[in-house]
């Protein structure tokens, strides 16, 4: 469990940098298994590395690799893994790769598919699934939105021209709508079901909101979005039943490149144009978490959050992948919770046994030797003479 202090490690692997990253999330029968999914331009590859929860930390060497192939506009730019852990699409200055991750005892494979309906499509800048696996969808940085219901790939939403270039995309805990921005400073919200532009958010004419994100606690539907007035950079949030605007914070102070949460919605996470990041806990809106020159001069590309621990992967250009286990509060694992659990049910028996043996006025009372006036085939004594006359 991460919960101590902060401590960061280099990318391991199959050497080069990375540019992409993501977790993998099994859920099997005996227990949750996590990988590390990494992305390398050079040569262009894909590898699957184990992670240890204990020591919260990557394999040294990769259990699965898979070369993309030669040219360099088959490097990855972009990865989203399916919520079962089965898939995952890669993005490349092509169009997008669809790949299954076969998972052994001790192995993991890639197989290829085809997908007619991302390959040659050009180069995309966003790619999310939704929370439910039920639906992907693909920005591309010639501003055309593809909304596909997964996996029959059938379109749900088809347009050229939602933005003029992708910044930034995420579809909301429900699955009902996905936020979007653009390189010109725009927003709009499209009900995905029926596959249609709901509305835009509002902004000043020297407003440009950048990065944005939908909460994911289940409990409050927020969406927050990083807006830039000049050189100032606010993080905003949004109500989702009616898109108004319910309040701001300056948190990072600086300009921002990249937004994530938390899979449980309870920590936002900024990354910098210079190398750095915080951690925001969301219930109070206040930095928990700070990682100063972690990418040193070097846009931070991607913020992610291991889904069973408090560690993330964050890359950036110039630096490639860091494993940072984040120091914030520690959550509490099911066996600490039944181990509570078990302790008080123990006290009590304990309180219980020790209140019987010292309560000599009720449980330790000698019992009555004097027959009863009630018990069976007996009657009670009555007086010699029982007319009252």
């Amino acid at each position: 469990m991460a919960g101590g202090g902060e401590y960061s490690v280099a990318a391991v692997g199959g050497g080069g940098k990375v540019a992409c990253a993501a977790w993998i999330r099994r859920r099997e029968e005996k227990a949750t298994r996590v990988f590390a999914l990494y992305g390398r331009p050079s040569p262009p590859a894909l590898e699957v590395l184990g992670f240890d929860s204990v020591r919260c930390s990557l394999s040294e060497e990769p259990l699965a690799r898979i070369v993309l192939g030669d040219d360099s506009d088959e490097a990855p730019r972009g990865i989203a893994v399916h919520p079962t852990g089965d898939e995952l699409v890669c993005a490349t200055a092509n169009g997008c790769r669809l790949f299954k991750l076969i998972f052994e005892e001790l192995t993991v494979r890639f197989i290829e598919s085809k997908a007619p309906a991302l390959e040659s499509i050009g180069p995309q800048k966003c790619l999310a699934f939704s929370t439910d696996g039920a639906k992907f969808a693909i920005g591309g940085e010639d501003g055309h939105l593809r909304i596909l219901h997964w996996p029959s790939m059938k379109v749900l939403l088809d347009e050229p021209k939602a933005h003029k270039s992708f910044r930034d995309m995420d579809i909301s805990l429900d699955s009902e709508f996905l936020v979007s921005t653009s390189t010109d400073g725009t927003a709009r919200i499209w009900k995905i079901d029926e596959g249609a532009p709901l509305v835009n958010l509002t902004r000043s004419s020297d407003e440009k909101i950048e990065c944005c994100r939908f909460s994911r606690d289940g409990m409050k539907p927020f969406l927050f979005c990083t807006v830039a007035k000049g050189t100032k950079v606010v993080t905003v949030v949004w109500n989702i039943s009616d898109w108004a605007r319910i309040g701001y914070k300056r948190l990072l102070g600086k300009p921002v490149s990249t937004l994530s949460v938390s899979m449980d919605g309870k920590f936002l996470a900024l990354g910098s144009h210079d190398g750095d990041f915080c951690v925001v806990d969301v219930k109070e809106m206040e930095i928990s978490h700070w990682s100063k020159k972690l990418h040193l001069g070097s846009p931070v590309y991607g913020i992610e959050f291991c889904p069973t621990e408090r560690v993330v992967i964050s890359t950036s250009p110039q630096w490639g992948a860091e494993v940072t286990i984040l120091n914030v509060p520690a959550d509490w694992k099911e066996w600490q919770i039944w181990l509570i659990l078990l302790a008080l049910f123990l006290t009590s028996a304990i309180l219980f046994y020790v209140f019987y043996q010292n309560s000599g006025s009720f449980f330790g009372a000698p019992r009555q030797t004097t027959k009863p006036w009630i018990v069976l085939n007996e009657a009670p004594p009555s007086p010699e003479n029982q007319n009252p006359w």
